[in-house]
């Protein structure tokens, strides 16, 4: 008897349908085909005992299993559930009257339980678009497949409880959640806050600015500045995550398998800070099945690479394409995947080896030179695309025993958001631009005109502080943000001198 059941693969954060065939003949073999990899593969024996142990008849027949399209790879465990209902069903066990309106995935364990799969929502908005009635799955993956509302999502303990569904003796309770009354109780519940920081007001100043024209920037300062606590807060001030963006940002987590279990969406702006020892594969994403990297699960939130000259060369260097395309493709001899990298970069790192160099107290203790060489393990055009360059200094006693308190994150993002509602209405015409940081050149000469005193100070900026040509278009970018967080319509000349005060690693005028 022939009966087909429905699966999916993850390419990307895309998913697509997987008929999974199953035929009983005559006979006493095993096969399955369809460019299975060794996790489908050792599917049999998972069935065979969670089968056993849960009551069910394991057919003593030929069963050919075929998993269509057969030119695309099957990949890991979460084919144990369609195929062993597929067994099921070709062997009269189970009803195959409605197994051609769901989708079916899951991992069985040897006591028939379910484990839970990666990538639940993806697959579950592509059983919408290609008409499913709905899904059954592990019940952990229940709430995160449940956001896409208008499909039926299932979630069961164990293959006796599908069983049982499919054969109407019992029912599965169906999965429901309200994303959207969720999603608007939980955006900007944070664990950090600015009006932690002691003191800092300049850096503060500093990452809104960032954070309103999506701007990168490194912090540069000696140990214990503070440089990783302002860094953990700037999430805390960028605007909250639209309901797309979620969904988005849900589905590159739900793919690399590092969603909450129970949860069904991702209401906060990621904040992602991987160790300097990360591979370049780790970062950008790859593998021999590409999975999404540190860029891509940053996506619509903030990557924080602390200790960056600590990074190896070649792990910085893969990042500038996807700086600027803000999409990284991975690339295989059979398949290539694109994941979105839409993040905004905040580095750190010390002024010189020791740590000391320009601290008001402390004694730099590194020979001439190294601090020029320190900083050169930065290449010039990962820097090029660094908009703002901050000095952090030691925060003073009197601050940190102070007993008042700045601004929270709340105010300050209020003052983000209205700036960047002033480029959405900039950018209207333009389908990929949404923020002052993604001008080109060509937009810069149409958003950024400046006054003759405005051109006459950038001049003498230029020639005096040896700024390099290419810091020229980012202080424009930067100056842009800036007056139109005082809501001008033009950049006046304390805009563009405030903006000059951010490229102070240029490499002409720091170190030496």
């Amino acid at each position: 008897m022939l009966v087909k059941t429905f699966g999916s693969a993850l390419f990307g954060i895309e998913a697509i349908t997987i008929t999974i065939e199953v035929n009983i003949d005559k006979g006493i073999q095993f096969f399955l085909v369809g460019l299975p990899d060794s996790a489908v593969k050792e599917s049999q024996q998972r069935i065979e005992a969670s089968l056993a142990n849960k009551g069910f008849k394991y057919p003593r027949q030929k069963v050919v299993i075929n998993m269509a399209p057969a030119d695309i790879r099957k990949e890991g465990s979460s084919y144990d559930l369609p195929i062993a209902i597929g067994i099921l069903a070709a062997s009269g066990q189970v009803e195959a009257g409605l197994l051609d309106r769901y989708i079916i995935m899951g991992e069985l364990s040897l006591d028939g339980g379910l484990k839970p799969i990666k990538g639940a929502l993806p697959i579950a908005i592509k059983a919408l678009q290609e008409g499913f009635t709905g899904m059954i799955l592990p019940k952990e993956n229940a709430q995160e497949a449940a956001v896409v509302s208008k499909l039926e999502v299932y979630g069961a303990n164990d293959i006796k409880e599908v069983v049982d569904f499919l054969n109407g003796t019992n029912s599965l309770e169906r999965e429901v959640v309200n994303a959207e009354n969720n999603f608007l109780n939980s955006i900007n519940h944070y664990e950090f806050d600015f009006s932690d920081v002691k003191g800092q007001e300049n850096i503060k100043r500093a990452l809104e600015i960032a954070a309103a024209g999506g701007h990168n920037a490194i912090l540069i300062g000696p140990p214990g500045s503070g440089k990783t606590m302002l860094a953990k807060r700037l999430p805390t001030i960028l605007p909250p995550l639209s309901l797309e963006e979620a969904l988005e940002t849900t589905k590159i987590h739900s793919v690399a398998g590092m969603l909450n279990r129970n949860t069904s969406l991702i209401t906060v702006r990621p904040f992602r800070s991987p160790h300097h020892t990360i591979s370049d594969a780790g970062l950008v994403g790859g593998g021999t099945y590409p999975q999404p990297g540190e860029i891509s699960l940053a996506h619509h939130g903030v990557l924080f690479l602390d200790e960056l000259p600590e990074f190896k060369r070649q792990v910085l260097e893969v990042m500038r394409q996807p700086m600027e395309d803000r999409i990284v493709t991975i690339s295989r001899a059979k398949i290539s995947v694109d994941f979105p990298a839409n993040f905004m970069l905040i580095a750190a790192m010390n002024p010189c080896p020791c740590g000391y160099y320009n601290h008001p107290d402390m004694e730099c203790v590194c020979s001439p030179g190294i601090v020029q060489k320190y900083l050169n393990k930065i290449s010039g055009p990962l820097m090029d695309r660094i908009d703002l360059h901050v000095e952090v200094v030691p925060v003073p006693f009197k601050d940190l025993a102070s007993k008042s308190t700045g601004e929270n994150s709340e105010q300050i993002r209020q003052r983000v958001i209205r700036a960047r509602k002033i480029q959405e209405q900039r950018f209207t015409e333009y389908a990929t631009v949404f923020s002052n940081a993604q001008m080109s050149s060509k937009m810069l000469q149409k958003y950024c005109n400046i006054n003759d005193a405005g051109r006459t100070l950038l001049k003498n900026a230029m020639e005096r502080l040896s700024l390099s040509a290419r810091a020229y278009d980012r202080i424009l970018k930067v100056s842009r943000t800036i007056a139109d967080l005082e809501e001008s319509a033009e950049i006046r000349t304390e805009h563009l001198a405030e903006a000059i005060n951010y490229r102070s690693l240029d490499r002409e005028t720091w170190g030496t």
